[in-house]
């Protein structure tokens, strides 16, 4: 019997808010979850929270989902890492925790998806609110809770306190100045003593949930080594000279691995889309919309998918690097040294993060509470190499440095490219250590992390964080790309109309019978050349020439410049179009045209390894990124910084690369 009963479906939107231990925020990613916790009108306020507690550290954790509780609003209890807590000895209570609390508890393990299902079954069933409070929080200043009850609708005593002490920070009461304006009175009038209440509230709590946790949770005895595995292990890689030489290693081996694993499919997926294009030239009919699919459309997708075995392997290192617990190690460490440089261990992540891409490593400066060392931190990010330079770095390197192996295993050109992003780090510090002095504040600053057990990385976990990452690239950047290299062929095709019948002109003798082939090619790529030189991309170029000349760059490459400003991956893409259109007929990758391109001054290759290192330089400091500025606005609430850091990380790159095209030439 087959039942015809319509199931019903409900879409749920889950928003995970950063991680915070309390309802008093202390920096800014915590004060984003305040909001949406505490303000009924914020857009984002939840139907109901779902609090994810370590259950191998359950006393922690309770502080804020008694907090929740006392709030009135409809909460779940997931009680996660439920395998740690069983390796520990620790068994939990769950249903003498649930009546207790009054509230729904689950036991889960989110790496494992185990009890995952039955959190999501309850998110169907009407959500309860909690039976009881958890404190009896009234007694606190009853009188001004009352009475701001009277001018606010709260839902709990400790609703009304939120509003009390952060008047200030809910965007609502921002908007409401007439509303704003009466609470303050009231606390003006009954003038409570808000640290002390805070203070007596904490202490209460904990000893309520000191109590609770003894009566819930029995610990057996497990046999434990009297030094544990993660302990042995903490005392190697947080030493304090041993931990910075293996992490250096580590990043060292990272690059490496980049370089030598995404060779084969990079060369791989370029040389099909030239076999593409040589297949297109001869199968599609001659005419201005096969010249675009070939000249313009083809090298902007090559320079776009290209990259991805080297996005992919970046990425898949950097989630190992988080996965296994390592990248907290790394933040300790890197404390002792930051902290001399006007940052903490805090800075470690968006600094680490940085080297995917800035946009997300300058947000999640949120985390530092102090607001000169954030400050500082998103400053100096920026200097940190991304995923954006990646490409840039890739094609110059192995254009101009050669394939050798140093002491027989390290590979020259991974060591070129260790390097590069070692110079951005130094940069980074350097200009930490001299906005310290300059940005003056009197605020101390604290770090205090928990050190996350070692485990196994997940393969699912990696393989989605690659994906995800790659497919990032390819729809956001590889967009931008694709149409900037079209719009710029449109503009190295075209030109003025006289400049361009000139040229024709000049070359009749391509219509002589009985050239030998030779010959037609050779006048062929002259003619090309001249178009380019004439058409409105070159004349742009032309303008830009001096200004970049000093550099050892020419007008193709300053035309790149521009363009990349967009998005530094840019780069590639345009001057993968620019030599596409010169150098038209048989496909070539854009490192053989651009090995091909001959310096008339000299007779030889233009790129020499002065002009490679010059052009990775400047692009080591510049700050080629309008997605950077944005968020910079957007976190600083200033247009005045990030136009000054727009001026200092391009005065830089010129003053960077110029030194090295004059020392290396």
């Amino acid at each position: 019997m087959f039942s015809h009963e319509k199931q019903r479906t409900l879409t749920v939107e889950i928003t995970d808010l950063p991680g915070i231990y309390s309802l008093y925020p202390k920096s800014l990613d915590e004060n984003e979850a305040f909001k949406v916790l505490c303000d009924p009108e914020n857009p984002d306020h939840p139907d109901l929270i779902i609090v994810v507690a370590d259950a191998s550290n359950l006393r922690r954790s309770l502080l804020l989902c008694t907090q929740v509780i006392d709030l009135r609003m409809p909460v779940i209890l997931a009680l996660n890492m439920i395998d740690v807590a069983e390796k520990q000895g620790i068994v939990i209570d769950k249903e003498k925790l649930a009546n207790q609390l009054g509230i729904d508890v689950f036991e889960v393990n989110a790496r494992e998806d185990k009890g995952v299902a039955q959190l999501k079954k309850q998110l169907t069933r009407t959500a309860l609110y909690p039976k009881t409070d958890f404190l009896q929080f009234s007694k606190y200043c009853p009188d001004l809770l009352v009475d701001v009850q009277k001018q606010v609708t709260c839902n709990s005593p400790y609703s009304a306190f939120q509003v009390v002490k952060h008047i200030d920070l809910i965007p609502y009461f921002q908007e409401r100045p007439d509303l704003q304006g009466r609470v303050k009175k009231l606390i003006d009038l009954h003038k409570p003593d808000i640290k002390d209440i805070i203070l007596s509230e904490t202490l209460e709590r904990y000893d309520k949930i000191d109590k609770l946790v003894n009566t819930l949770q029995t610990v057996t005895e497990v046999e434990r080594p009297e030094v544990s595995v993660s302990e042995r292990i903490d005392k190697v890689l947080t030493h304090k000279i041993w931990g910075f030489i293996i992490f250096a290693v580590v990043m060292l081996v990272v690059f490496q691995s980049i370089f030598a694993w995404s060779a084969y499919p990079m060369d791989l997926i370029d040389s099909s889309f030239g076999q593409l294009a040589d297949w297109l030239s001869t199968t599609m009919p001659p005419g201005i919309f096969t010249d675009l699919v070939i000249g313009g459309l083809i090298p902007g997708l090559s320079g776009v998918l290209m990259f991805i075995p080297q996005i992919a392997i970046l990425f898949g290192f950097i989630a190992i690097l988080e996965d296994t617990g390592y990248m907290a190690r790394v933040s300790f460490i890197m404390d002792r040294l930051l902290s001399r440089f006007g940052l903490n261990g805090r800075s470690v992540i968006p600094l680490i993060s940085g080297m995917a891409c800035a946009v997300p490593a300058i947000m999640s400066a949120r985390t530092i509470s102090n607001r000169k060392e954030r400050l500082i931190t998103i400053l100096v990010t920026p200097l940190m190499s991304c995923s954006a330079r990646l490409p840039v770095y890739t094609l110059m390197i192995a254009l101009v440095i050669p394939s050798t192996k140093i002491f027989g295993f390290l590979n020259l050109q991974g060591l070129t490219f260790f390097a590069l992003y070692m110079l951005g780090f130094l940069a980074a510090i350097a200009t930490a250590f001299i906005l310290k002095y300059i940005i003056r504040s009197k605020e101390r600053s604290v770090f205090i992390m928990e050190m996350p057990i070692y485990r196994t990385p997940k393969v699912k976990t990696v393989l989605l964080t690659m994906y995800n990452k790659a497919r990032v690239f390819v729809t956001d950047a590889g967009l931008i790309i694709v149409a900037i290299s079209i719009i710029l062929w449109v503009a190295s095709s075209h030109g003025p109309a006289s400049s361009f019948d000139a040229i024709d002109k000049k070359y009749t003798a391509l219509q002589t019978p009985g050239l030998d082939s030779a010959t037609v090619d050779k006048l062929t790529a002259q003619k090309n050349s001249d178009k380019l030189v004439a058409s409105y991309a070159g004349i742009m170029g032309k303008k830009i020439e001096p200004i970049v000349k000093p550099l050892g760059f020419d007008w193709k490459i300053g035309i790149a410049l521009v363009t990349s400003f967009a998005a530094r991956e840019v780069y590639v893409g345009t001057m993968s179009t620019i030599y596409s259109v010169e150098k038209k007929g048989s496909y070539e990758t854009i490192k053989e045209r651009m090995q091909n391109d001959i310096d008339p001054a000299t007779g030889r290759s233009r790129y020499t390894i002065a002009l490679g290192l010059s052009i990775m330089v400047f692009y080591v400091f510049a700050l080629q990124c309008m997605s950077t500025l944005a968020v910079m606005f957007r976190e600083t609430r200033s247009w005045y910084i990030p136009l000054l850091q727009f001026i200092y990380m391009g005065a830089l790159a010129y003053l960077g690369s110029w030194a090295v095209w004059n020392i290396f030439s």
